[in-house]
C-alpha cells in the first residue's frame, strides 16, 4: 500500500488526510504541537473551564465548502446557527446587524436598505456559484459565470474608491467595512472586497455558524475519519528539514503533503532553482495579535442587539476602520484599532462555567510585532460596552511575534498564509494551473498558501489530494470518496 505523509494537522492537512485515506493510502500525519487541529484547536488558555479557540472560531466558509459538504460536516458536528451573523456597534448606542434574514438586515439599515439588498441578495441566492468561483483556482472557467460576473462587479464596487459612495448611512458603511477588513489588507482594496463580499453573502445564505464546544470539533471529526480508515498521528514531531524526513519512495507512489508554509519545500534536496526563487519571493503580510478573555459574565453592550451576535466588529465608522487597516499597512497600529471579536458563550453554554463568559479578540499589526494588544482591545470593547473591564477574570495574550512559535506556518504572525492581494490570489505561491503540485516528485502543497487561500474550508487540502490522485493515475471525485 502506498503511503501518504502529511505535515501539519490544520484543517487543510486533515482534509488531505481524509481524502487520501479514503482513496486507499496509508496515512501518517505529523504535527509539531502536542495537540492536533492547528488553527481549529480549542484550549483552556486562561482559566479551567473557559474554552478558547486558538485561531478560527466562526465558520461560514465551512458550510459553503464543497469538501465539507461532501464530508458531511453538518452531520458530524453539532452546529449553532445564530440569527445574527455579525454586528457592528457605533458610538451613542447605535449598531448595524447583519441578520441572517437579509430583509431584516436591510430593514435595520434605513435609507441604505435597498442598496444592501441590491448588492447581496443576488449573491446570497446563488451562494454555490460564489463558492465555486472563490473556492478554486482562479485560472479556470467558473461553473456559474453569471454569478461570477455579479460577484466581480460587487468586488469592484467595494474594492475601489467607489466604496466611499456606496452607502449613505454610517450604519451600512460600517457594517460593510467591518466584514471587508477581515482580509488584513489596505482599504479599499480588491482583495479585501473579494474576501468581504464572500463573507457578507454567506451571512445571508447559510449564516455564520460555529460548532458547539469549539472549533476543535471540526478537527476531531476529520481525525476520527482518518483513524477509521487506518491513519495514524504523531504529535510533538516538528519537521524543519525535508532532507531529514523519511517519508517513503515517490517511485512506488508515496506522497508528501505539506500543510505548512511553502518555505519548507525549499529544504527538499531536489528543489529546482526556478521553483526555489518563486517560493522565496512569495510575500507574507501583517500579523494578528490576539487576546483570550475569561469574564465574570456577559459583555454589557450598550446596544442590546450586539448580544445576539457571536461575531462583533469593533472599529467605529468606515473612516475609522479604513484608517486602522491602512495604518497597519504603513507599519503602525492605530490608537483605536479595528478589532475582530467573537463571544461564543452567548449561544454556547459549554464554553464557560455557569453565569461566566469567554471572549476572543484580535487586531491586525505589522509583521512580527511584539505588541501586547490587551489594553488596546480592552479599551475598544469598553468604548461600546462600558463596564467590560470590570468583568475580566483573566486574559491570555498572544502577540504576532509569538504566533510562529505556536504554528510555524504563520510567518511573522500572518494567519492568512501569505499576503492575499490580487497578485497573490493568482500566484499562490506560484503562477500555475495546478499550484498544489511542486516540481519534486510526490510532493504537494496543501495549505492556505495555495488556492483558495485563507479560511476553514478544507479546499486547499482537497485540491492537493485530488491533484496527487490524478497524477498517480487514480483520479477520484468528492462523490467517489464520500458516496
Amino acid at each position: 500500500m502506498a503511503r501518504a505523509t502529511i505535515i501539519g494537522s490544520g484543517p487543510n492537512g486533515l482534509a488531505a488526510g481524509v481524502s487520501l485515506a479514503r482513496a486507499g493510502y496509508e496515512v501518517r500525519v505529523l504535527e509539531a504541537s502536542a495537540t492536533l487541529g492547528g488553527g481549529v484547536r480549542t484550549l483552556d488558555s486562561t482559566l479551567p473551564g473557559f474554552r478558547h479557540d486558538v485561531c478560527s472560531a466562526v465558520h461560514p466558509a465551512a458550510f459553503a465548502s464543497p469538501f465539507f459538504r461532501a464530508f458531511g460536516l453538518d452531520r458530524r458536528v453539532e452546529w449553532i446557527h445564530p440569527e445574527a451573523s455579525y454586528a457592528h456597534p457605533l458610538d451613542r448606542g447605535r449598531a448595524a446587524i447583519a441578520w441572517r434574514d437579509i430583509d431584516r438586515a436591510a430593514a435595520g439599515l434605513g435609507a441604505d436598505g435597498a442598496a444592501w439588498l441590491s448588492r447581496l441578495r443576488p449573491l446570497s441566492r446563488h451562494i454555490d456559484g460564489v463558492a465555486d468561483f472563490t473556492g478554486n483556482q482562479l485560472l479556470r472557467i467558473p461553473r456559474d459565470p453569471v454569478t461570477a460576473v455579479r460577484y466581480a462587479i460587487r468586488v469592484l464596487d467595494q474594492g475601489t474608491p467607489l466604496a466611499a459612495h456606496a452607502f449613505r448611512t454610517e450604519e451600512a458603511a460600517a457594517l460593510m467595512s467591518g466584514v471587508v477588513a477581515h482580509a488584513n489588507a489596505p482599504l479599499p482594496s480588491l482583495a479585501g472586497a473579494a474576501a468581504g463580499m464572500l463573507l457578507a453573502a454567506l451571512a445571508h445564505a447559510r449564516g455564520w455558524p460555529y460548532p458547539r464546544g469549539g472549533s476543535q470539533r471540526i478537527a476531531d471529526a476529520m481525525i476520527d475519519d482518518i483513524r477509521a480508515h487506518g491513519g495514524v498521528f504523531e504529535t510533538g514531531t516538528p519537521v524543519t528539514d525535508l532532507r531529514r524526513l523519511d517519508w517513503g519512495d515517490p517511485r512506488r507512489g508515496d506522497l508528501l503533503m505539506l500543510n505548512t508554509s511553502p518555505r519548507l519545500a525549499l529544504t527538499h534536496p531536489d528543489v529546482p532553482a526556478g521553483y526555489a526563487r518563486a517560493v522565496s519571493s512569495y510575500r507574507y503580510g501583517p500579523g494578528a495579535a490576539k487576546v483570550d478573555f475569561a469574564l465574570d459574565g456577559p459583555v454589557p453592550w450598550t446596544n442590546p442587539d450586539i448580544a445576539s451576535s457571536p461575531t462583533v466588529h469593533l472599529g467605529g465608522t468606515r473612516a475609522e476602520v479604513w484608517a486602522s487597516e491602512n495604518a497597519v499597512a504603513a507599519g503602525r497600529v492605530s490608537e483605536r484599532p479595528y478589532v475582530l471579536v467573537v463571544q461564543p458563550s452567548v449561544r454556547d453554554d459549554t464554553r464557560a462555567p455557569e453565569s461566566k463568559a469567554v471572549l476572543w479578540a484580535y487586531i491586525h499589526v505589522p509583521p512580527g510585532s511584539d505588541l501586547d494588544p490587551t489594553e488596546l482591545i480592552t479599551a475598544q470593547v469598553e468604548r461600546f460596552a462600558p463596564g467590560f473591564r470590570d468583568l475580566i477574570l483573566a486574559h491570555h495574550a498572544v502577540p504576532a511575534s509569538s504566533r510562529e512559535a505556536i504554528n510555524p506556518a504563520e510567518i511573522g504572525g500572518d494567519i492568512s498564509g501569505g499576503v492575499f492581494d490580487i497578485r497573490q490570489a493568482l500566484k499562490r505561491p506560484t503562477l500555475s494551473p495546478v499550484p498544489w503540485r511542486t516540481p519534486m516528485p510526490g510532493v504537494y502543497l496543501a495549505s492556505s498558501s495555495t488556492p483558495p487561500g485563507p479560511g476553514v474550508n478544507g479546499m486547499a487540502g482537497w485540491h492537493a489530494a485530488h491533484t496527487a490522485l490524478r497524477d498517480a493515475g487514480a483520479p477520484a471525485t468528492l462523490d467517489d470518496l464520500f458516496d
